[in-house]
């Protein structure tokens, strides 16, 4: 009998280092993958300048009434942009949300949370041919944009933040020249929870989207953000209203197997593209570096909008 229970006893501990084993190998491999240091940058993000939109410059910009705020956004036109009452054509646009503010890792990864530092629509295009504009968030107020999540702690409402959100795109339209058929919405880190969150929150903002692209965190993941409705009964009811629309969704280090297997346990078919970035960083920096992520997600946006961007 003492025989039999040793035996078990070495079996269970056999066992069990060896599922220790494979979580700090798992564990380890990620750590393993590059910095995004260690690959050089081949694009550079326009500064932000106070200015009238123009070809070939990227502006801080309000819309409308939010003129007498200090609620603005940064619109880019790219050096191929004619003003719409001299042509036909209409530009495809990216709207892009950006990650929380004052972030910080152990990578030297930072991010402010503000519409100027933003950089996924930038490496998506390198600036060709479609118009690019960073909204803020808004606070509760409606008259300041917020580094932080949306709206004010404890209630985050969203609402400031998609009125602004929806007057904007409709302005861009009409006084740009972007096409409202074309757009594909954006987004990093809070952005990427934003996507579903804010871009499918209701039936005025859900029909605006021609595509999403979420880098790292997806909605419904987690459910202990501290947002409203981040629960997944509720992202579930967001996820349908993709009616099958495209969505391109990476992550740094594992974040993309993770939305892999929630999707995969949510019964929703829907055209999802879902890579890692390759990079161990939580960095919307990494976008401005050659990558087979970056070539996959350019081929994904240029079937999505019908238009030839260079790989």
């Amino acid at each position: 009998m003492f025989e039999l229970f040793l035996m078990f006893s070495m079996a269970s501990r056999l066992f069990f280092g060896f599922f220790v084993a494979l979580v700090m190998m798992s564990g380890h491999a990620e750590a393993q993958l590059p910095d995004i240091s260690s690959v050089p940058i081949d694009l550079v993000v326009p500064d932000v300048v106070d200015a009238i939109p123009s070809a070939g410059k990227r502006v801080r910009y309000s819309t409308g009434s939010w003129k007498t705020t200090q609620v603005h956004h940064t619109i880019w036109l790219p050096t191929e942009w004619t003003p719409p009452q001299q042509t036909q054509t209409r530009m495809p646009i990216i709207v892009e949300w950006g990650g929380n503010g004052g972030f910080r890792n152990d990578f030297g990864d930072t991010c402010t949370g503000l519409v100027d530092d933003c950089k996924l629509g930038w490496g998506m295009t390198g600036g060709q041919r479609v118009i690019w504009i960073c909204l803020p968030y808004l606070d509760e107020t409606g008259s300041n944009n917020q580094v932080h999540w949306w709206g004010n702690s404890p209630d985050f409402d969203p609402n400031p933040t998609l009125e602004y959100a929806r007057a904007t795109i409709d302005d861009t339209c009409l006084r740009f020249g972007g096409d409202p058929a074309r757009v594909v919405l954006a987004g990093f880190s809070r952005g990427a929870l934003a996507c579903n969150r804010l871009g499918l929150a209701d039936d005025t903002i859900s029909p605006l989207w021609r595509g999403f692209v979420c880098y790292s965190h997806y909605d419904g993941v987690v459910e202990s953000w501290p947002y409203s409705s981040a629960d997944r009964v509720h992202a579930h009811a967001r996820l349908e209203k993709l009616a099958g629309r495209p969505q391109f969704i990476c992550g740094e280090g594992n974040d993309a197997d993770r939305t892999r297997d929630y999707l995969a346990h949510t019964g929703i078919r829907g055209d999802f593209t879902i890579t890692g970035t390759g990079f161990r960083n939580h960095s919307d920096a990494w976008i401005l570096r050659p990558s087979p992520a970056r070539s996959l997600l350019r081929q994904w946006l240029s079937k999505v909008l019908s238009l030839e961007i260079d790989p």
